[in-house]
């Protein structure tokens, strides 16, 4: 899920470990088939994703165009089923031995083309602050199932 945000922060344990202006903030979370080249092409996409306002306020910038920053924060809840009772089941999200090295994969490959990243602490509790701007949220997937 990937919103365009005015700013954003995010702590843990009552500490802040990133801030970020204005750019879009990612949440990522990683499936069971996801490998090194989904993680490169969700970089590739959040970057080159034209919902940044041009001058005539129409969403028609990328990050790489408007000098926005990349928010990059793990969330393997975005796995969550609750079609079912009421408490989710987490069986679709990888175990973070395996999605450690693909969130870190993204962040890496969205620096590599050269778009300011900042992120989270993986497997942290975090409070995650920020000020949608729009709002716009969507959702992107490597699979283009949506």
């Amino acid at each position: 899920m990937v919103q365009r945000v005015r700013e954003a922060r995010v702590s843990v344990a009552g500490a802040e470990i990133a801030r970020m202006g204005c750019g879009l903030l990612a949440l990522v979370g990683v499936g069971h088939a996801d490998d090194e080249a989904h993680a490169r092409e969700l970089a590739r996409r959040l970057v080159q994703l034209r919902v940044l306002p041009d001058a005539q306020g129409r969403m028609n910038r990328s990050l790489l165009e408007s000098g926005g920053t990349l928010g990059v924060v793990s969330q393997f809840t975005l796995f969550g089923d609750a079609r079912h009772g009421r408490r989710p089941s987490y069986g679709e999200a990888a175990p973070a031995e395996r999605a450690e090295p693909l969130v870190a994969c993204v962040v890496e490959a969205a620096r590599a083309q050269g778009v300011p990243v900042v992120t989270g602490r993986f497997g942290a509790e975090m409070q995650v602050t920020l000020v949608n701007s729009g709002p716009v949220t969507l959702l992107l997937d490597t699979e283009k199932r949506f």
